[in-house]
């Protein structure tokens, strides 16, 4: 690769440019040796032990995922979004005080609910986007963990990732940021001052939903960040050889998704705005965000490729107008290049902060015409 300092975009598009030494192929092979040879002094001089913590084709897609997120001290592949996830909150001691977003993924939520509660964190939940709630909440010296998802699902509010860092900080605890609906094409939360960021990679940075995984990135090569490595290894919840090659295959084309993801996302919220079937659309990108002004501050890019609709007809008219559409396929998931569509209240069930009307879509990268077609159709046919 040229000396010369590189855009993002170029560095992701060739994988860094690493290039297999034996074959010179411009693609690198898949490694799937679960063990490796030691030196005649015992030692292992090729930095690879076992395959539970040790991958090459997992360590050159963490190579990109890490420089995406300008993450120093690296990133680190897990078998799903959730195993990403728990690892932060397992790094934690029992007893110690976590403050989260109230809306977030719902997996992760009942988790936090259930399995971290009876493990021993004390979790208060709290709206993050509101700054004064938030300081409210966090405990100096106490709260050791602030967990944020911005845009947060399925409603897409915004929480102020450098206002979050800073109370935190204050407070002696570490800032994690789920940024799934974000992706480092539009947010880079480690710029802004978190501690570690998450992504469910089995979404957007795919991007082709063939493959279950998850991120962690970090700011710091710290004692936190340590603790987090031997969850991994100690649960061995590494991502797979094949399943990081794959991934890796997605990465390659994550710029040119995104923006046009991002880009269509936003000229179908503004055309529903003003469709006589909707009630309300929830998009970042539209002025009328409550979160925008923010949004636009910490995004770049676009706002992403999620939004929600609620319909005007109520949560019948919702489940009806789902059950209508051709082109989007009604399926749980988001960020892959085909549109989705979801009844979200139906998947979280009783307890979730999602209004009955709602759809959540993730939009894809077909013709933007035919998308907006199809919903329009199936609004028509929901409110028969």
């Amino acid at each position: 690769m040229p000396q010369r300092p590189l855009h993002p975009r170029s560095l992701t598009a060739q994988a860094m440019g690493k290039i297999d030494h034996e074959t010179r192929a411009v693609v690198p092979p898949i490694h799937v040796a679960t063990t490796y040879i030691r030196d005649p002094d015992n030692g292992y001089s090729s930095g690879f032990i076992y395959g539970r913590p040790d991958n090459e084709t997992t360590r050159e897609t963490e190579s990109v995922l890490a420089m995406l997120e300008e993450a120093k001290a690296g990133a680190l592949l897990f078998g799903s979004g959730m195993a990403a996830a728990t690892a932060v909150f397992l790094a934690l001691s029992p007893g110690d005080h976590v403050v989260a977003s109230k809306v977030m993924y719902w997996a992760l939520r009942n988790w936090l609910l259930t399995e971290a509660t009876r493990w021993g964190l004390k979790i208060d939940f709290v709206e993050t986007d509101d700054l004064q709630a938030l300081k409210a909440a966090v405990k100096p010296g106490v709260t050791k963990l602030v967990w944020i998802e911005t845009p947060s699902n399925p409603l897409w509010t915004i929480t102020d990732i450098a206002a979050a860092a800073a109370i935190t900080k204050a407070a002696g605890g570490k800032l994690a940021v789920d940024s799934t609906c974000a992706s480092p094409v539009h947010t880079r939360p480690l710029t802004l001052g978190a501690d570690v960021v998450m992504h469910s990679a089995t979404k957007v940075l795919n991007g082709h939903s063939d493959v279950i995984a998850g991120v962690l990135c970090a700011r710091e090569d710290d004692e936190f960040w340590n603790r987090v490595k031997t969850v991994r290894k100690g649960q061995g919840g590494i991502l797979g050889p094949f399943e990081s090659y794959l991934l890796m295959r997605g990465l390659r084309t994550l710029h040119v998704r995104q923006e046009r993801q991002s880009a269509a996302a936003m000229e179908l919220a503004q055309r529903l705005s003003a469709h006589p079937l909707v009630a309300r659309v929830l998009y970042p990108g539209l002025p009328q965000h409550p979160g925008h002004d923010i949004a636009a501050r910490q995004m770049e890019n676009g706002f992403g490729y999620m939004l929600s609709v609620q319909v005007s007809g109520g949560e019948k008219a919702a489940i009806a107008t789902a059950a209508h559409v051709e082109l989007y396929k009604r399926a749980t998931s988001l960020g892959g290049v085909e549109s989705l569509i979801e009844h979200r209240a139906s998947i979280e069930g009783p307890g979730t902060p999602c209004p009955a009307d709602l759809l959540r879509l993730s939009t894809g990268i077909e013709d933007i015409d035919d998308l907006y077609a199809d919903f329009d159709q199936a609004l028509k046919a929901g409110h028969r």
